[in-house]
């Protein structure tokens, strides 16, 4: 096993945090884990699922169709690719021969949309099957015309789709058909096609042949993987595994005889428009396309990803690994190693298959889709979709491997200090740092300056910084953590409210860095963690209290640093701020209305990151509310003036007038010092309080003044000769501070 060393002039036991370390001080950028691994750029680097860097295969371009979508792929002895292309319009479906050194030569062209299986037979002749409503074509090695040797609609299922080819020793060719699922055989010579085995599934989507005339076939609906004698008379398919998944997309084979299966989707209610066919005579069944193929089309993700099973010699299943954001459409077992392509980010993972859960994501296409694998002499080629274009993945390693990692942002102007690194013997590789002041490293940044012994490097102050490291045949890099120290910036206080009438309880102080968060790393592939937002951002509940005056605020400091505020006041049109409370924690403070007469103010919260830095070198931030009024005293009233009068009805003519009731005519004027009149009421004899409108209709002076007439109520026995009747008035200000006044009147 090769040593790990860590390359750092700090104290044994120090060791490679994620993230920040502190918010005072020198703080630490590091990438370890897979997660951060991946958002580099690689060029022969493979990534392990633990986040180890080391030499992977050399990926290079073979081909490039000028299509969207090259669905299938096979190779011959002499390393020649036949690459099976289609789009969205009639006529889309082509075979394309490619030699080694490039050269594309087309051999078949078709009425049907996709070419979506072919495959070499051992006379040299390629098989090609077409779909939707397509045939399986032979084309002669030596080109010229295709001859039919499958049609669908010659038989009495009549599939819709044709998904896979397989070939057997004597040249029989094997079918595997969908929308019903049936896999079919026909003859070397050809002839009539015979069903090999029917199933309750959506779709065959997959076949594997073994060398001992074992067919494998992996369904769409179940998710099944079925098992078929091909040269046992009487066979029947027996169902080897039910996977977790709906769709089997792809088969592949070991030494051991071990295999393995690629499953997709989730299994029951399907969210996938049905397609337009019909089952047997009498019976209508609904069938819908692929998730894995409608994946591939719309360039979209499959919910939930994918999963790689391994079924042992002896029948035994297991799940090997679970693919989050990854859709695997194809396996392939090369040199020992099970490698499978996948979408819709263009992914090549190398899986470990001891059951460990570990892999390698060994390339990344410059396609969205890894479709097909086809073997040459060193190494393998790869069909992608979205674009359609042809990979050549080597055996070999990449001499010089390079890993750049992804731009960091300090988010704020940064000395860089030494580089730490977790990795295998130093002089197998090599690493360089560089920095800029520009998120892009395209334009304006410093040149790559090679990281030295003990981790030195340098490189001029700046907001971003970037390494890469170069590795040779036997490098290995595990973390890579840069030390830096920001230019202290100055707090930043966002927002500033006053709610008067309003207190929050007191919080007691938690003490800085006395809690310690302990969780556990995001899996590979797993989504990222969101943040919740700052709390002070989110509404707060406070107790209403006519005696208080609650301030809160929002701030921040780019450097993380710890602050601490104060709040400070004064009136409308004063010149001075006066101290009301420092050295406050919270982003929230209540006060006593009492201790500001009333009037207008404004209140100014200063923040400080003094805790992370001496005094002299402590920066504040400051930022003044809107004004706002204090008012705790009620309106002052005048004199509540109140006379009895009678109302008259006027009588007919030649009739005096007659008295019919009596009311009472009520004066009044109420004064405020601070805010308007909101508003006031009126009770006679404690009766119900009534609104009063005044003077003029709308409150809204210092000053109203309210003239109005009651009616006199019926007094009950037995007081009922009574003359006498008390009248109150309540005034309120804007603040609801109320004053009441009453008289009598007889």
């Amino acid at each position: 096993m090769m040593r790990r060393v860590l390359v750092t002039g700090l104290a044994v036991g120090c060791s490679l945090l994620s993230g920040w370390v502190s918010a005072q001080g020198t703080k630490l950028w590091s990438v370890e884990r897979y997660d951060e691994m991946e958002k580099g750029n690689g060029e022969g680097v493979a990534i392990r699922s633990d986040g180890r860097l080391e030499p992977g295969p050399v990926t290079s371009l073979m081909y490039e169709s000028g299509k969207s979508y090259a669905w299938s792929l096979a190779s011959d002895a002499a390393g020649n690719a036949y690459v099976g292309l289609g789009g969205s319009a009639a006529g889309s479906a082509l075979v394309m021969k490619v030699t080694p050194a490039g050269k594309a030569t087309q051999i078949f062209a078709g009425k049907e949309l996709a070419v979506q299986a072919v495959h070499v037979a051992a006379d040299g002749s390629v098989l090609a099957a077409t779909s939707p409503d397509g045939k399986v074509y032979r084309i002669p090695a030596d080109g010229g015309a295709a001859a039919v040797v499958f049609d669908p609609a010659a038989t009495e299922e009549k599939p819709k789709y044709l998904w896979d080819l397989a070939v057997g020793k004597g040249g029989e060719v094997y079918i595997a058909a969908g929308a019903p699922a049936v896999v079919y055989r026909v003859p070397a010579g050809g002839g009539k096609a015979e069903v090999l085995f029917k199933t309750a599934d959506q779709h065959i989507r997959c076949l594997l042949l073994s060398a001992d005339g074992t067919l494998w076939a992996g369904s769409d609906g179940s998710g099944v993987v079925y098992r078929f004698a091909t040269e046992t008379v009487g066979a029947k398919p027996f169902a080897a595994y039910a996977a977790g998944r709906r769709e089997i997309t792809a088969l592949a084979m070991d030494a051991a005889g071990n295999i393995y299966a690629a499953g997709v989707g989730t299994k029951g209610h399907s969210t996938l428009p049905p397609l337009p066919v019909t089952g047997g005579v009498g019976v209508t069944i609904t069938f819908v396309q692929p998730g894995s193929s409608t994946a591939a089309g719309a360039n979209a993700l499959v919910p939930d990803g994918s999963e790689i099973y391994r079924i042992a010699a002896d029948g035994a299943p297991q799940k090997l690994l679970t693919l989050k954001d990854d859709v695997v459409y194809a396996l392939t077992v090369r040199n020992g190693s099970l490698l499978a392509a996948t979408g819709n980010r263009g992914r090549v993972y190398r899986v470990d298959t001891d059951g460990s859960g570990r892999f390698s994501d060994v390339a990344h296409l410059e396609a969205s889709q890894g479709m097909a694998f086809g073997a040459v002499k060193d190494g393998l080629l790869i069909a992608t979709s979205n674009s359609g274009k042809v990979f050549r993945l080597g055996d070999a390693v990449a001499t010089g491997a390079t890993y750049t990692s992804d731009v960091f942002d300090a988010q704020s102007f940064s000395q860089w200090g030494r580089a730490e690194v977790r990795a295998g013997a130093p002089a197998e590789f090599d690493l360089f740092v560089r920095s800029g002041n520009v998120e892009s490293p395209l334009m304006g940044w410093s040149e790559w300056v090679k990281v030295g012994t003990g981790g030195n490097f340098t490189v001029p102050a700046g907001r971003f910084v970037q390494w890469k490291a170069v590795l040779r045949p036997r490098g290995t890099v595990d973390a890579v953590a840069l030390n830096y120290l920001q230019r202290n910036l100055a707090p930043v206080v966002d927002e500033v409210v006053v709610q008067p009438g309003a207190r929050v309880a007191a919080v007691t102080p938690v003490a800085a860095n006395a809690t310690v968060q302990v969780v556990f790393p995001a899996a590979a592939g797993a989504a990222p963690v969101i943040f919740s937002p700052d709390a002070s951002s989110t509404p707060m509940t406070a107790q209403k209290d006519k005696t208080a005056v609650t301030v809160r605020w929002m701030a921040h400091d780019d450097n993380g640093d710890d602050l601490m505020f104060a709040v400070w006041y004064r009136g409308v049109g004063e010149a001075n701020w006066r101290l009301l409370k420092d050295k406050i924690s919270e982003k929230v403070y209540s006060f006593d209305s009492a201790l500001l007469p009333d009037g207008s103010y404004e209140v100014k919260v200063v923040a400080s990151d003094a805790p992370d830095h001496t005094d002299t070198e402590a920066l504040a931030g400051e930022r003044a509310s809107e004004v706002f009024v204090v008012d705790t005293t009620p309106p002052v009233p005048g004199v509540l003036t109140a006379t009895m009068v009678r109302t008259v009805t006027k009588s007919g003519a030649g009739k005096a007038n007659e008295y019919s009731g009596e009311s009472i005519h009520v004066m009044l004027e109420a004064r405020d010092a601070t805010s308007p009149i909101a508003h006031a009421e009126y009770s006679i004899d404690a009766g119900p309080w009534q609104y009063l409108e005044p003077v003029g209709k709308v409150s809204d002076s210092l000053a109203e003044r309210y003239d109005f007439i009651v009616a006199v109520p019926a007094v009950a026995a037995p007081v009922a000769d009574a003359k006498e009747h008390v009248l109150a008035v309540r005034v309120y200000d804007r603040y609801e501070n109320v004053v009441a006044v009453k008289t009598v009147v007889r």
